[in-house]
């Protein structure tokens, strides 16, 4: 695990840190809305507003993404990588995001535009995780031979029919978790519930050094335990 800062980001905070994890962890795993984690909280006798629950997620989801990064387990080398759509305030948005072969989600980026410059600044965040691959699936979207090409020249480009099926299931899963909502309002929040929905995909698939020795069952819950010890 990373090393315990001198302060710990939940100082000032009304609530201990393992309240606040554990509804932030709530929130990103489950079809919960803020009302609805407001509620199993005060079924445990702790009584906290739902506001104060979305504040919650939106400040301390990228500190337990980032809490986890060197513990992170580099991706392997075949990608699926794939596009899908969020309404964000009554407006159509893009969402990049790429699967390797063993599910670890790999990135997750929010563009306006589906267009070149966008797939180039995916794959340029995605070739951050330490992992060059020697093959890329995508679909037909004439951007991603271009892109390839430029940033990845040696690995071969595939795109043949139903092929790209492994990211487009997982596009499924962050759908399932977002139909409860009533709409996303705000670019900003739903780009860190997207990358929040990634880390707990890949925490409980068992792609971190993290809560390794425990039931899967249980992984997810000790990593975040674990991760809140080092924010």
């Amino acid at each position: 695990m990373t090393a315990c800062r001198t302060t710990s980001v939940f100082a000032g905070f009304r609530f201990p840190p393992e309240v606040i994890s554990l509804a932030v962890r709530w929130y990103l795993r489950y079809g919960l809305s803020y009302r609805d984690v407001e509620e199993l909280l005060a079924e445990r006798g702790i009584t906290v507003d739902h506001v104060t629950i979305y504040r919650w997620v939106q400040r301390f989801t990228p500190e337990f993404i980032e809490a986890g990064r060197p513990c992170r387990h580099a991706p392997d080398d075949r990608w699926f990588a794939d596009e899908t759509y969020l309404k964000i305030a009554g407006q159509w948005t893009y969402v990049y995001r790429a699967v390797d072969q063993y599910g670890q989600v790999i990135d997750v980026l929010l563009s306006a535009r589906r267009d070149l410059a966008a797939a180039r600044r995916f794959f340029a965040r995605a070739l951050r995780a330490g992992t060059v691959p020697v093959e890329v699936t995508t679909d037909r979207a004439p951007v991603y031979p271009r892109v390839l090409d430029e940033m990845v020249p040696s690995a071969l480009h595939t795109f043949e029919q139903y092929a790209n099926n492994p990211v487009e299931a997982d596009h499924g899963r962050l759908k399932a978790r977002l139909r409860p909502m009533r709409g996303l309002k705000r670019y900003r929040s739903a780009r860190i519930l997207a990358a929040g929905h990634a880390l707990v995909q890949n925490l409980r698939r068992g792609h971190y050094d993290i809560a390794t020795e425990v039931p899967s069952r249980h992984r997810l819950r000790v990593a975040f335990d674990n991760l809140a010890l080092t924010i």
